[in-house]
């Protein structure tokens, strides 16, 4: 057979019908890893929708138990040829970020398949369950067509990336031969636009901590103590502003990254940041001044303000509150020093008269942490994924040194040592993380010939590990 009838197979199986009707079953399942009543849940969809699916491909599976209390297991499927042949190692995750069913558009149900136009409909769709399964239904039609994949296969499924992939690491650690692999791909996250084949080569990293000006017990009538007593939203607002200008420019010398290089600039000159259909505008004048959408997302570092709250903003009185609460966020590329994050906005707090400005730990839902890791666009592995994409899409991909968010690449670049290329199906006005979350039908069958035709070329002679 060829890689002709692996492409094929794979879009029959999209155009009839096999790939949605594995989602809808997959999708039904509510795998919300941040409410702890699903954990039955995490555990059922391994094993009922990922472990046969992988054992019908003549992998073996493997579910490990998650060290850390209330964590979700994680699987691994496993196919080994021959050990002369490379190895991948996939990953994707089954777990979901909250439903917030009342929240979606009338009609709809985010533990349903609702198509509308190209948009499918349901929670899990884009982040991350329809992309996994789009990758498995690719590898099964190049598996048909060979008879063999050509290659040993390994692949993770997790349950609590939506928790910060809380005990993956220790997981990996305790059976790192288990894991160990030649390459690692897998997919995640948007495309730079909904048309533009795109491998991003790493993650920024995330930092989120809290800012909190805790002045005094209660609330005090504003006309008896106004003018009198200190307002804490008015001195947490001031002292944000000495962290972010007004047009976003971070203000902290030691939070920056260094000076974008020559060779990110050249690997960023032709992207296009375009989300699609109903994304918000840019705003051109925020950010780091001089730079492009395209250097502001994956070359740079940026700080968010995610929630700021003083008194009650639903049902507000008169009355001076005693306390005023920050949930920030700094996203950072790879080369950055995050230690010194908190220490340097601590001494900048002080040095600007704002020592009663605390910096806490963030809330347990918002503890997120990640590491800034990247996979050199030279990379022999980078080179090889981008022809074969191209080599199926007859267009230019999009490489990108690092995605614009984050995720625990760590565990793969680092812990492992591999290669890390990512290969992403969605795109970025999909709402992943908020109600109404869809992929686009259109990119989804683009995306699974092009995993098709990935999965055939590991089979053949020219990869780098052979």
């Amino acid at each position: 057979m060829t890689r002709e009838a692996a492409i094929a197979g794979a879009l029959a199986c999209f155009d009839d019908g096999q790939y949605l009707d594995i989602l809808r079953r997959r999708v039904a399942v509510p795998t919300e890893s941040q409410n702890p009543d699903r954990l039955p849940d995490l555990r059922r969809y391994l094993d009922e929708e990922i472990a046969p699916a992988f054992e019908a491909m003549g992998h073996s599976c493997t579910i490990f138990d998650n060290p850390v209390a209330g964590g979700g297991p994680v699987l691994l499927a496993e196919r080994i040829e021959d050990s002369a042949l490379p190895t991948v190692l996939g990953y994707g995750h089954g777990d979901v970020i909250l439903g917030y069913a009342d929240q979606w558009y009338e009609g709809l149900d985010p533990w349903a398949l609702t198509q509308r136009g190209d948009r499918m409909y349901g929670r899990g769709t884009a982040d991350n369950k329809g992309q996994h399964t789009l990758n498995m239904c690719a590898m099964a039609a190049a598996l048909e067509a060979r008879g063999r994949l050509g290659f040993n296969s390994k692949f993770m499924v997790e349950t609590g990336e939506e928790n910060g992939s809380a005990g993956l690491a220790e997981v990996v650690e305790a059976n790192l031969d288990a894991f160990a692999a030649d390459v690692f791909i897998a997919s995640d996250g948007p495309r730079v636009s909904p048309d533009r084949p795109t491998i991003f080569l790493g993650a920024r990293g995330a930092k989120n901590f809290d800012l909190v000006v805790d002045l005094r017990e209660g609330g005090h009538h504003s006309g008896n103590w106004g003018g009198l007593l200190a307002n804490p939203g008015v001195i947490l607002a001031h002292a944000l502003s000495t962290i972010v200008s007004e047009t976003g420019k971070i203000q902290i010398p030691e939070w920056l990254p260094e000076p974008i290089s020559n060779s990110m600039r050249a690997s960023l000159a032709d992207i296009t940041v375009e989300a699609g259909e109903n994304a918000p505008e840019i705003d051109p004048n925020w950010g780091e001044p001089d730079l492009a959408p395209a250097q502001q997302v994956y070359g740079w570092n940026s700080f968010e303000v995610l929630a700021l709250k003083t008194g009650n903003p639903e049902h507000p009185v008169n009355a001076i509150p005693p306390r005023a609460h920050a949930h920030c966020q700094i996203r950072f590329i790879q080369g950055s020093k995050p230690d010194e994050f908190l220490p340097a906005l601590r001494r900048h707090l002080d040095a600007n008269g704002f020592s009663m400005v605390e910096i806490a730990p963030p809330l347990p839902g918002n503890a997120i942490n990640f590491i800034a890791t990247r996979t050199e666009p030279d990379n022999p592995w980078a080179r090889w994924a981008d022809a074969a994409i191209e080599r199926t899409s007859g267009r230019p991909t999009a490489v990108l040194p690092q995605l614009g968010g984050s995720i625990c690449n760590d565990i793969f670049s680092d812990t492992l040592g591999l290669p890390t290329i990512w290969i992403p199906h969605s795109y970025a006005a999909c709402s992943q993380h908020a109600p109404n979350e869809h992929i686009l039908l259109s990119e989804a069958r683009d995306a699974i010939q092009l995993m098709a035709g990935l999965y055939w070329d590991l089979g053949e002679p020219g990869t780098p590990a052979k």
